[in-house]
């Protein structure tokens, strides 16, 4: 699957942007816990008061608050930051009671605000409690009495002036005390929370409407929440559109890269890979890919931000509960295990089976005629039934695998909301946690369980893909044997349409025996040189080394002077007019099929092509003439008209070279002896090389080739092989009469 990746090279800059968009997407999911704590927390539960440290107080109060700060703590971090407070500045903080001197927060750093939290919650804790409005005996604290001992009965009113009128180092000692033994056993959100309670008393004193900093409270927050889910919708929405785009064209450039080095593919490299796999790795296998590149592009780098940022953010929000998320995780991972120990195996089983189904298919669809002439159907019915009936069962239990893998995660994530909320509500209850922050904790905790879910679900589509894109990869890296030179070499100019072999033989890969041996002759130009010989003696074999659909084992193929595997084979190819054995034609109109060897055969060409072919007759006949669609296959055509289409496709390429491999066996006597007279005035110094089984359609050849288990057992004219070669004539008498061939009169 790796390799897929170099193929996005050049979408670098889109990959760019869809990670930068994946990380905003990210941070924003991260951040809406957040505000979602904040409205609960401070909206809801403190009116809309985020923080202990006053905005706006009264004098007299600050003068009460300062008898419970430490005097360093004071000057050094009170005093700096409050200044009396004008009656526009009062009123621009929501003051309506200004009958007192007012003191105002200035601007203070994230420091300083954090310690300025901490000491004014403890200072209205220590003042409510000393007012009596805590459930704490302050009284107790100051005498230094315990429950089992008599307490000394001290009024608020005596408490205060009792302090006032202690000396610096004995409020130090005594601020220690009441630190000793009650703001270290209490939680700081405690404290805070009654912090909060003594300043919304303060902030009635003051005139402040408490439901409008509330309702602002909520709508800020609510509104940044807001904006922040549609940056990140928006993110998600520019992910999936860049995402998909992205995946789509590498799922084009992989087909278009398949399909360019099937066609450079020789027979030799066909030969390894069936059509119906070629075609099932250039359709289902590389949209295989294409599916996981869209997931692995939209969540292989969001899944571990959220993972990461949800266990970071989680652990702000309190870390006594991160065995939790530990559990989580490790349940989770152990599941993605199980599911992937079990389906790896039938994913790569089931490409396999999909092969299977498609090479049935097509060979059912491609001998569809053989197959009711020996009245088959039910066999072949059969054979298709047990090639899908194997795929369906490995897709039924990848698909119970896929289907059973959600509950399992739903069930991970339900159980771990109820184990926060069981956890989270003593922790409420304590006062070590807001019900907010347990809110946003699972919320956290989902997006960390999401994350691990998102990376379960590539991990098991990713074994399929992974075994997909091992298939394309490997018609990619498939070596091609018939491969152009570093320096193509050119033909001589002084030669036209020769063929010469020298001392040729050929082996099929993997063969063991040669199917040619020491084969010598030359063909020229101008002339008919015949191949004949019996079924497997490798006439056909012969001919396809000429335009390098194999290369030579030994021995060398010289085209108009230049040893073909020196030259380019485009320019091989452009100097020969190939007919093969069976007439392949391609869906499109009769013209389109005749101009299929060059893009600049002019209309007149194409008709006196077909006019040599002798399939002119038959294509006036349909109704639209030249312009008449030939179906896929060339279905809708008969044997015989197919041959004479494809013969008259290489005579409008009027080609140096024409090779014929036994092109005219669907031909009728009449035709053929027709179509090669024609043929003979038309070509003129073209030169002509035949494969033929008719003594009929060589027998007036300037040169016959006789073949015979691969060896050249004749050669010459056919006086002189009905003479020198008992081959030859073997064959000749068992076609035709001896009076017949000594008068010619076949043709």
């Amino acid at each position: 699957m790796l390799k897929m990746l170099k193929h996005l090279k050049k979408y670098s800059w889109t990959l760019v942007v869809i990670v930068l968009l994946l990380v905003a997407q990210a941070v924003c999911d991260l951040w809406l816990p957040t505000y979602t704590a904040a409205i609960v927390d401070v909206g809801i539960q403190q009116s809309g008061i985020e923080s202990a440290t006053p905005s706006v107080l009264r004098k007299s109060t600050m003068e009460e608050l300062a008898l419970w700060i430490p005097q360093a703590d004071y000057a050094a971090y009170v005093e700096p930051c409050y200044s009396s407070a004008t009656e526009e500045e009062a009123a621009k903080l929501g003051v309506t009671v200004t009958d007192e001197p007012l003191l105002k927060l200035n601007s203070v750093s994230k420091k300083d605000a954090e310690k300025l939290d901490t000491l004014f919650a403890n200072a209205f804790m220590a003042r409510s409690m000393m007012n009596g409005s805590s459930s704490i005996d302050m009284s107790a604290v100051m005498s230094g009495s315990t429950e089992t001992q008599e307490r000394q009965q001290v009024s608020p009113e005596q408490a205060a002036a009792a302090i006032a009128a202690m000396s610096a180092e004995q409020r130090e000692t005594m601020m220690a005390e009441v630190q000793e033994r009650l703001f270290s056993v209490l939680p700081q959100s405690t404290l805070e929370q009654a912090a909060i309670t003594s300043l919304q008393q303060e902030y009635v004193a003051l005139g402040i409407d408490l439901s409008s900093v509330q309702s602002r409270s909520i709508w800020s927050n609510g509104g940044m929440m807001l904006l922040i889910a549609l940056i990140g919708a928006g993110a998600a929405i520019a992910v999936g559109y860049f995402g998909s785009m992205t995946a789509a064209r590498l799922g084009r450039d992989l087909r278009g890269k398949v399909f360019h080095k099937v066609l450079l593919f020789g027979q030799q490299e066909m030969d390894q890979f069936s059509t119906a796999s070629l075609i099932t790795r250039s359709t289902n296998d590389i949209q295989q890919v294409q599916m996981v590149m869209v997931m692995l592009l939209r969540m292989v780098i969001y899944a571990p931000i959220i993972g990461v940022g949800g266990v970071i953010r989680a652990l702000q929000t309190n870390a006594s509960m991160a065995w939790i998320i530990a559990l989580a995780v490790g349940v989770v991972v152990c599941v993605v295990i199980v599911l992937m120990s079990v389906g790896m195996p039938k994913f790569k089983r089931m490409q396999s089976q999909l092969d299977k189904v498609n090479l049935v298919m097509r060979e059912t669809l491609t001998g569809l005629p053989v197959i009711r002439a020996f009245c088959t159907q039910k066999r072949e019915e059969e054979r298709f039934d047990d090639a899908s009936t194997a795929l369906t069962k490995t897709q039924l239990f990848i698909g119970r695998l896929m289907s059973g893998m959600m509950p399992l995660m739903m069930l991970v994530m339900n159980g771990v909301a109820v184990l926060i909320m069981w956890t989270g509500a003593h922790g409420i209850d304590t006062g070590a946690m807001q019900v907010g922050d347990m809110m946003a904790y699972i919320q956290y905790t989902m997006q960390i369980i999401m994350a691990f879910l998102m990376i379960s679900m590539l991990s098991m589509m990713l074994p399929r893909a992974s075994v997909a894109a091992g298939r394309i990869q490997e018609v990619l890296d498939m070596p091609v044997a018939v491969a152009d030179p570093a320096a193509p070499k050119a033909f001589d100019p002084q030669l036209h349409g020769v063929v010469e072999f020298k001392d040729v033989s050929f082996r099929y890969p993997g063969s063991e025996e040669d199917m040619l041996s020491h084969i010598s002759f030359t063909a020229k130009s101008g002339e008919t040189t015949a191949i004949l010989g019996g079924t497997g003696s490798g006439k056909s074999t012969l001919i396809n080394l000429i335009p390098r659909f194999y290369d030579v084992s030994g021995g060398q193929v010289l085209v108009d002077g230049q040893d073909v595997r020196q030259v380019s084979t485009e320019a091989l190819r452009e100097r020969i007019g190939y007919v093969p054995q069976k007439g392949v034609l391609f869906s499109g109109t009769v013209e389109d099929n005749l101009t299929f060897g060059s893009t600049d055969i002019a209309m007149e060409q194409v008709k006196k092509a077909a006019r040599i072919a002798q399939a002119e007759d038959f294509i006036l006949d349909r109704e639209n003439g030249y312009q008449s669609e030939i179906a896929q296959g060339g279905t809708n055509v008969s044997g015989g008209q197919k041959q004479r289409l494809s013969i008259a496709r290489a005579i409008a390429k009027n080609p140096e070279i024409y090779i014929f491999d036994d092109s005219f066996s669907a031909l009728d006597f009449k035709t053929d002896a027709a179509l090669r007279s024609a043929l003979h005035q038309a070509t003129g110094d073209a030169a002509i090389l035949l494969v033929a089984q008719r003594i009929s359609s060589v027998m007036y050849a300037e040169q016959i080739l006789v073949l015979d288990d691969g060896r050249l057992v004749g050669k010459g004219s056919h006086e002189e092989l009905m003479r020198d070669c008992e081959v030859y004539r073997q064959i000749a008498l068992s076609q035709l009469s001896k009076e017949e061939l000594d008068d010619g009169k076949q043709k």
